[in-house]
């Protein structure tokens, strides 16, 4: 890497330690395993899908959990994202390794934990911004409980989830359970992650996460 490519990227490479924070609870948890509103954000214990829901938001029921398949796409016509999907691992320190930043526009999926439609909590990550422009999860902040998103699987099947919740969670109040759990049995849910909250000069890091919840309510082709 050139000295010019060095400094354009190492800034936004030191939010890693956010990264990390974020999701080193669910690697050593499995499978089981931010500008957003601020006046709605709340401590990490509790009903955490009650958390942020306006009062009188009527969600629909629950859709059966499908079988697995591996996601493609991620689409959320609220924000006009149509995002390719592509399957992470665990980085050498024992976090998500995210998708590149000059692969800003693509969600990285947890490979080794739960495929998106099926029963349990999938979760997908993607950056906020970069050095020089917003990136995929740039505006997930604004979505509102209601809202859809929709995941494109390799098996033809599109798994449609209504958003339930948006929460903006500190890094010194993480809790890998409360934040990645499912909210109940046997649903199949979703999270979508990116960093938020304020960006630290000092230590080069968002001083937050936002957290999107939603749930499986129904199929399309």
């Amino acid at each position: 890497m050139s000295e010019h490519e060095r400094s354009r990227y190492g800034g936004r490479l030191l939010i890693g330690a956010a990264w990390a924070v974020l999701l080193l609870g669910l690697w050593m948890w499995g499978r089981e395993v931010t500008d957003v509103r601020q006046g709605i954000s709340g401590p990490v214990s509790g009903d955490v899908a009650a958390v942020g829901r306006p009062a009188g938001v009527e969600l629909p029921p629950a859709a059966r959990p499908l079988g697995d398949a591996l996601p493609q796409r991620l689409d959320i016509p609220a924000l006009g994202v149509q995002a390719p999907v592509v399957a992470r691992g665990l980085d050498p320190k024992g976090a998500i390794d995210p998708p590149p930043y000059d692969r800003a526009g693509v969600v990285g999926w947890y490979a080794a934990g739960v495929k998106p439609g099926a029963a349990g909590a999938a979760l997908m990550v993607g950056h906020v911004d970069t050095e020089t422009r917003p990136a995929v999860f740039y505006r997930i902040s604004a979505l509102q409980p209601g809202a859809t998103v929709r995941v494109l699987r390799d098996d033809g099947r599109v798994a449609e989830f209504t958003v339930e919740d948006v929460r903006v969670v500190a890094r010194d109040r993480f809790d890998a359970r409360q934040a990645y759990g499912a909210h109940r049995p046997q649903r199949a849910e979703l999270r979508l992650i990116t960093c938020g909250g304020t960006f630290d000069r000092a230590t080069r890091s968002y001083t937050a996460n936002v957290i999107v919840s939603a749930y499986l309510t129904g199929t399309g082709l």
